[in-house]
C-alpha cells in the first residue's frame, strides 16, 4: 500500500441538414446575478462566477438573432466581448470572447509563460493556474517514478512555480494529479467559459462548461487581458436515451461517436449532448466523453447541467456552485425548439461496449465482433500490457467499477495475465481509492499503481517488457492512440476502451476474450463469468483531499524573481520572429512532402522530447522527424535541395536556415491533429519555414501556425496535391494584396522550366493577417503595448 505521504513525497443516425430536438424549457429568469458573489473556487474566494455577463449578453443576443439557442450558444455567445455588434454567422463569423479563466500544463505553460514574460505585464489578467503532470515518466511505479521527476526536472519546476508566484498564477506542484481532473475537482462550473493549453481541456464539459484547448499564444492573449477569437462553432447535437447496462460505459459512447464521426468529424464543431439519456450518466462519465471528443476534432463537447452534476458539486465541497447554477438553469439548458447542424442519436439500452484502434482513435468496433475482426487483420491477440487511468477514466467510479472486476479474478484465485498498470487522475483521487481499499483490490491482483500524472498516455512510459520493433497489443483506457504514442514502438498495437473492458482483457490476457460471452477458468479448474461491473459514482465517505500539493500566489510578488538559467538547455527565453519583408515568396523549396497522417505527435514528437518544451532551439531538433516523405516512405530523411544528400528533417532545416532560404511543407488531409502543443508551429516558424501547404488542417493547429506568423494554406482542389513534385521551387503570390476570403497562388516551378498555378485557401481575417505582417501574434502585442 502507498501511504499519502509516502507518495507525495517521492446508434446511429446522422444528417446534414439543421434538425432541432426538444429541450425542457425556453423560459427566461428575472433577476440579479450580480447581487450574488459566488466564488469560481474554493482556492480563488476573490473571483466570482459572472452569471450576469451571460444574462445581459443572452438578452441582446436573442433580440438579434431572434430564436431559440442551443447550450453551447448561450455559453458562448454569454461570453462575447461585445454582444450587440458582433456579428454572429455559425461556421463562419470570428468571435471575440472573455473567457473566465486559463489553465496550463507543465509541457505547454513553459512557453507560454516565457511569451507572457516577453510582454511586459505585471499580473495575469483572469485567473489562471499551472499543473505539472506531463513530465513525469513512468518506469516503476508512483513514489519512485515522482521523486525521480522532481529530481531531473527541477529546473522547470522551479521556474514555473517561480513564474506562477511572479505573475499571481495557482501552481499545483508535481503529483497533484493530471490538469483535467484536478480543473473538474476545484475549478469547473457550470456555464463558464476556460482555455486550456491541452488538448484535452474539454474534459470539463462533464460540469457544463465550455472549455477548449488552445495553443500557448492564445492563452497569452487571455493572461494579457486580450479578447480571444474563436470562429463562431456550428453545432452537433448527440440525442442519448435508453440507459446503459451490463458492460457499457460512459466511454462507450464517445468511442461509438468517434466512429460515427471520424477524427475530423467535429472539426469547427460544438458536440452538444442531450435526451433523457444524459441524466443516467454520472459527472465524470460526462467528462470522459468530453475529453476523448477532441479525437474528432471537435471545438469542445459538453452537457447540460443536471443533479448529476449537482450531487458531483457538492461532493467536492461547491455546494454554493451548485445552488447558483440550479438558479440559473434556464441559460445552462439548450431552448426548445433549438436548431443543430447535425444530429446523432444513440440508444443506449443498444449500446455495447466498443474497442477502438488500433493506430487511431476512430477505428470502433464493437466488442461482440472484435475477436473475428482482430483475427482478419492479424493484430496479435495476446494482450501483452492493459492500462487504466489517464485524464479520461480516473474516476472514483472507474477505479471502482474496475475493481469489482478484480475482486470477482481474486476470488477464483486469479490475478491479472498481462501486466496491469493504474493511472490515478488527482492526489484526491489516489487518497481516495487508497482510503477505501480500492488501491488495494487493484495491487494485490498484480496491479502496478504509477504517479498522478499522464504518464503512459503521452508516451512518459520507459517500458522495458519488448524491444522496438517488436509486433504487440496493448489496451488503455486513454484517448489517444496514433502510431508509437504511448511506447515509443511503431509496431504496438494500441486499442482504446473502457477501463471495465481493459480490466477485463487483462485479467483474461487475452484481446479476444468477450467478458459478456466467455469464461475464464479459476485456481480450481472451473470455468467462471465475470459479473458485469459495478461501483459508486461517488466516494459514500466523500472524498480524502490527500496531501496538499497546491501552492497560491503569494500577497506581495514584487520580491519574487522567475528563475531562468541564461546557460540552461531546458529553458530559452524567447527572441520576436521577423516580420514579413513585404513581399511575395519566391523560388522556395519544398522541405518534405508529407505522405499520409501527420499529426502533431509527427510534428513535435513529446516522450523524451518533453524536457525541451521551454528551449525553443533545442525541441526544433524533433521538428517533423514523425512525417513520413512520399519520396522515399520513410520518416526523418529528406533530400537537402543544395547538397543532394539525404538527411534528418531538422538537419535540412537549419541548413536552409542558415544559407538565408524559407521553405514550405506540403502535406495531406487533417495536419496536425491531436495535442494542442504550440510547439509543432513554433518549430517550423524558428527553423524558417514560409507556409504548410496541405489539403485540410485540424482547427488548434491551423490557429497555432498562425499566431507565430506561419501561412497555412489549403488546396482549394485537394487533388492538386499530386501535383506537387517535392523537387519543385515555390512562389507563394498575393500576399502583398492579402485580404481575407482572398485566396492565393501556389506556382509550382517546375525542374524543365515550366510553371503551373494553383490555387490555395486561407482562413485568416484581418486581425491574423496583421499577425502575419508582424511577424506573429505576439510581436503584434508587443508593438500595441509599446
Amino acid at each position: 500500500m502507498l501511504s499519502s505521504n509516502a507518495f507525495m513525497r517521492a446508434a446511429k443516425s446522422v444528417s446534414p441538414a439543421i434538425k432541432a430536438i426538444p429541450s425542457r424549457t425556453y423560459a427566461q429568469a428575472a433577476g440579479t446575478w450580480a447581487s450574488q458573489k459566488v466564488a469560481m473556487s474554493n482556492l480563488e474566494q476573490d473571483k466570482f462566477i459572472n452569471y450576469q455577463r451571460i444574462e445581459d449578453n443572452l438578452q441582446v443576443v436573442r433580440k438579434r438573432l431572434n430564436r431559440p439557442l442551443t447550450l453551447s450558444e448561450k455559453v458562448v455567445y454569454g461570453h462575447l466581448d461585445d454582444a450587440q455588434n458582433q456579428d454572429i454567422v455559425r461556421g463562419e463569423s470570428y468571435l471575440k470572447l472573455r473567457p473566465d479563466r486559463v489553465a496550463c500544463q507543465d509541457a505547454t505553460a513553459q512557453m507560454a509563460l516565457l511569451q507572457f514574460m516577453s510582454a511586459g505585464l505585471p499580473s495575469v489578467a483572469v485567473p489562471t493556474t499551472v499543473h505539472c503532470d506531463h513530465l513525469i515518466q513512468a518506469q516503476k511505479s508512483g513514489v519512485p517514478d515522482l521523486a525521480r521527476a522532481i529530481d531531473i526536472n527541477k529546473e522547470v519546476y522551479d521556474f514555473l512555480a517561480t513564474a506562477s508566484a511572479k505573475y499571481n498564477i495557482g501552481f499545483w506542484k508535481p503529483g497533484s494529479g493530471i490538469i483535467h481532473q484536478i480543473i473538474l475537482e476545484n475549478y469547473a462550473f457550470p456555464g463558464g467559459l476556460m482555455i486550456g493549453t491541452d488538448s484535452h481541456t474539454p474534459n470539463a464539459g462533464g460540469l457544463g462548461m465550455v472549455a477548449i484547448g488552445v495553443g500557448g499564444a492564445d492563452a497569452v492573449d487571455v493572461m494579457a487581458d486580450i479578447p480571444w477569437e474563436l470562429k463562431c462553432p456550428k453545432v452537433i447535437g448527440v440525442n442519448l436515451h435508453g440507459k446503459m447496462n451490463g458492460w457499457t460505459s460512459a466511454k462507450d459512447i464517445i468511442l461509438k461517436v468517434a466512429g460515427i464521426l471520424t477524427v475530423k468529424g467535429g472539426t469547427g464543431a460544438i458536440v452538444e449532448y442531450t435526451g433523457s439519456g444524459v441524466d443516467t450518466l454520472s459527472c465524470t462519465g460526462m467528462g470522459t466523453i468530453c475529453n476523448m471528443g477532441a479525437e474528432i476534432g471537435a471545438t469542445t463537447s459538453m452537457f447540460p447541467f443536471n443533479e448529476r452534476m449537482g450531487e458531483y458539486l457538492r461532493s467536492t465541497n461547491r455546494a454554493d456552485i451548485a445552488r447558483y447554477a440550479e438558479q440559473f438553469g434556464h441559460n445552462l439548458r439548450a431552448d426548445e425548439g433549438a436548431q443543430y447542424d447535425e444530429m446523432i442519436d444513440i440508444d443506449l439500452d443498444k449500446l455495447e461496449p466498443h474497442i477502438n484502434g488500433p493506430f487511431t482513435p476512430d477505428l470502433a468496433t464493437p466488442l461482440s465482433k472484435f475477436k473475428e475482426t482482430a483475427i482478419k487483420n492479424d493484430w496479435p491477440l495476446e494482450l501483452k500490457v492493459g492500462l487504466i487511468g489517464s485524464c479520461t477514466n480516473s474516476s472514483y467510479e472507474d477505479m471502482a467499477r474496475s475493481a469489482s472486476l478484480v475482486q470477482q479474478a481474486s476470488e477464483h484465485g486469479l490475478k491479472c495475465k498481462s501486466k496491469y498498470t493504474i493511472t490515478p487522475g488527482s492526489e484526491q483521487i489516489r487518497a481516495t481509492i487508497e482510503r477505501d481499499g480500492i488501491m488495494d483490490t487493484l495491487t494485490n491482483a498484480g496491479g502496478v499503481v504509477l504517479a498522478n500524472a499522464c504518464g503512459p498516455c503521452i508516451g512518459q512510459w520507459d517500458r522495458q517488457d519488448i524491444k522496438k520493433g517488436d509486433k504487440n497489443s496493448i489496451i488503455t483506457s486513454y484517448n489517444r492512440n496514433f502510431t508509437g504514442r504511448n511506447d515509443a514502438n511503431p509496431a504496438t498495437h494500441a486499442f482504446v476502451a473502457s477501463p471495465e473492458i481493459v480490466t477485463a482483457l487483462s485479467i483474461a490476457g487475452d484481446l479476444g476474450f468477450n467478458p459478456m460471452t466467455d469464461s475464464l477458468t479459476g485456481a480450481d479448474g472451473k470455468p467462471f463469468k465475470l459479473d458485469p461491473p459495478s461501483g459508486d459514482a461517488l466516494p459514500t465517505k466523500g472524498y480524502d483531499a490527500g496531501e496538499n500539493t497546491y501552492q497560491a500566489p503569494p500577497a506581495d510578488r514584487s520580491q519574487v524573481n522567475v528563475a531562468v538559467d541564461p546557460s540552461s538547455n531546458r529553458l530559452q527565453l524567447l527572441k520576436p520572429f521577423d516580420k514579413w519583408d513585404g513581399k511575395d515568396i519566391q523560388g522556395i523549396p519544398i522541405l518534405i512532402k508529407v505522405k499520409g497522417k501527420c499529426t502533431t505527435d509527427h510534428i513535435s514528437m513529446a516522450g523524451p522530447w518533453l524536457k525541451y518544451r521551454g528551449h525553443l532551439d533545442n525541441i526544433s531538433n524533433n521538428m517533423l522527424i514523425g512525417a513520413i516523405n512520399i519520396v522515399n516512405g520513410e520518416a526523418n530523411s529528406i533530400k537537402n535541395v543544395f547538397t543532394g544528400e539525404f538527411a534528418g528533417v531538422p538537419d535540412t532545416a537549419r541548413d536552409y536556415k542558415a544559407r538565408g532560404v524559407k521553405w514550405v511543407v506540403v502535406g495531406d488531409e487533417n495536419y496536425g491533429e491531436g495535442s494542442s502543443r504550440e510547439h509543432a508551429a513554433l518549430e517550423p516558424r524558428y527553423l524558417n519555414g514560409a507556409a504548410i501547404i496541405v489539403k485540410s488542417f485540424a482547427r488548434i493547429h491551423e490557429t497555432n501556425l498562425k499566431k507565430q506568423g506561419m501561412l497555412p494554406l489549403t488546396f482549394a482542389n485537394p487533388a492538386d496535391y499530386d501535383l506537387i513534385d517535392p523537387t519543385d521551387k515555390v512562389d507563394i503570390v498575393g500576399l502583398t494584396d492579402f485580404k481575407p476570403g482572398q485566396p492565393l497562388t501556389l506556382r509550382l516551378n517546375k525542374a524543365d522550366g515550366k510553371t503551373q498555378d494553383i490555387t490555395l485557401n486561407h482562413t485568416f481575417n484581418e486581425g491574423q493577417i496583421a499577425w502575419f505582417k508582424a511577424g506573429s501574434a505576439l510581436n503584434l502585442m508587443r508593438e500595441k503595448s509599446a
